[in-house]
């Protein structure tokens, strides 16, 4: 992924005696910073995308190495992002930087030893990443428009049944038969003839490595009695995936089951909260408190209030939760 031009640095916001200190420096032209400001212990920035190109905000702690947070489609709109990634540090800097490629995905970065891992929400149970040159699809379903513009999967991830989740339809349009497909063993009976030869079948409890990343199924079920007749205990998979050295949680449709409790060194995760299918945002956040991963994108999350579950499980335990758009 190549750098077309960098706008250096258009604002450049340094904590200083712990006071905002901000450098304006012209910029040729857009993307461009409007404003950067400190809340909460989190720095909130707010730019000018780039109508022509994708661009990419990056963040460094001594104007020499640069990280990337997240990487935005082109537009002219006033883009947001908060970084609460690093609310300890004495000195923060920004850069935004124009892409020149038309296809790369977009979303936050998730840094690893061995190259970044990218987090492209789609909607509801469905998203994208990529490491690498590896695309992973996360219950794709919706047809084929909502991938548009994306790069083909490489490998495929199935958790359950339901049509939230598994659409043969949308797995068959979007190439899904020329990648390698993850899935429980309910799920292999619904595939075609030719999804069900890419696919390997993973129980609960059970890993395996596909193209250089660690996954390890993890079980997913209702505990209340109300909803018990939702999802069973065996049948679909939760994944902890491994990308260069970092631990990916996918919740799937679950509560607040002890199996979740009990992980350890997750770096980030997607969890699922919304009624009667899966847990309330109080189940969920209780939950993370526990398990307490790094970054918290709450998904599946229909009808919850979300800014709830970022209160319930705080700031005192370091958990950065990030609410993104996924409807």
């Amino acid at each position: 992924m190549s750098i077309r031009n960098i706008f250096f640095f258009n604002l450049l916001l340094s904590m200083a005696c712990g006071a905002p200190r901000v450098l304006q420096v012209s910029a040729l032209e857009p993307p461009s910073f409007i404003e950067i400001k400190a809340v909460g212990g989190a720095f909130a920035l707010k730019f000018k995308g780039s109508g022509s190109y994708n661009s990419r905000l990056e963040a460094s702690v001594n104007l020499s190495d640069w990280a990337p947070l997240a990487t935005f489609a082109k537009s002219t709109t006033t883009l947001d992002y908060t970084d609460a990634s690093e609310p300890d540090r004495s000195s923060r800097y920004y850069r935004v930087v124009q892409l020149t490629s038309t296809n790369a995905l977009t979303g936050d970065h998730l840094a690893t030893a061995d190259g970044d891992v990218v987090i492209h929400p789609i909607n509801h149970a469905t998203f994208v990443m990529g490491w690498k040159d590896k695309v992973i699809y996360c219950d794709p379903v919706g047809g084929a428009s909502r991938f548009t513009g994306l790069p083909k999967p490489t490998l495929v991830l199935i958790t359950d049944i339901h049509g939230d989740h598994l659409d043969s339809p949308t797995l068959n349009a979007i190439g899904a038969a020329d990648a390698e497909i993850i899935a429980p063993q309910a799920v292999l009976s619904m595939l075609s003839s030719g999804l069900r030869a890419r696919t390997q079948v993973l129980a609960n409890g059970a890993k395996l490595e596909a193209q250089g990343i660690g996954v390890e199924a993890v079980p997913m079920y209702n505990l209340t009695p109300a909803r018990l007749s939702y999802h069973s205990k065996g049948r679909g998979n939760g994944y902890v995936l491994t990308m260069g050295g970092k631990r990916l949680y996918v919740s799937g449709d679950t509560e607040d089951i002890p199996e979740m409790r009990a992980l350890k060194n997750v770096d980030a995760a997607f969890l699922c909260m919304n009624l009667p299918y899966t847990m309330t945002v109080d189940q969920a956040a209780s939950a993370a408190r526990d398990f307490r991963p790094g970054v918290v994108y709450p998904y599946h999350s229909s009808g919850s209030n979300l800014s709830k579950f970022k209160e319930l499980v705080g700031t005192d335990l370091g958990i950065d939760v990030r609410l993104r758009k996924w409807y």
